[in-house]
């Protein structure tokens, strides 16, 4: 049994880092009614993100590395209020899923290959007007390839949104 809490605790470790390098959230009371209106209305968000914590296993014991990143992510033609959108990428474009909930618009975008990406943009300021934004990557190959994501990825940015 305590191997399994350590282990969980390990892999709860990119999320603690995200949860550091993006300060106390607040309430989604207290957030601002203005960056909520930005973030049912947008059309296309443009995310940088430079921060990743990365998951795997040394043998049977997880573990999570954190090193600075240089990603930059589109998302256009966005309907909130059918669910839909593109993501721009180096294949063409791809379906997302959408939805906004109180203060959070989320992005999903299932693979036909396997692996799944959700984004999440905040309803709070990072700096000019850019809003926060956290990516998770869950892909998991039996090897991995350089410059490809191949283990399990969070990557802690922000957004310029626009409608």
């Amino acid at each position: 049994m305590k191997r399994r809490s350590e282990a969980l605790l390990l892999a709860a470790a990119p999320g603690v880092v995200a949860l550091l390098a993006l300060g106390t959230a607040q309430p989604a009371g207290a957030q601002s009614r203005q960056l909520q209106n930005r973030l049912e209305s947008a059309t296309r968000v443009v995310c940088t993100f430079s921060a990743l914590a990365m998951a795997d296993w040394d043998d049977a014991t997880p573990k999570a590395t954190i090193e600075s990143a240089e990603v930059e992510v589109e998302f256009h033609d966005i309907n909130v209020d059918e669910g839909t959108a593109e993501a721009g990428g180096d294949f063409g474009d791809s379906f997302i899923s959408v939805r906004y909930s109180h203060g959070y618009l989320h992005f999903m975008q299932i693979s036909d290959v396997g692996p799944l990406y959700v984004t999440t943009i905040l309803a709070q300021e990072s700096v000019d007007g850019r809003l926060k934004a956290i990516q998770t990557r869950l892909d998991y190959p039996a090897s991995s390839l350089p410059a490809i994501a191949t283990r399990p990825e969070m990557y802690v940015g922000d957004c310029e949104v626009t409608s």
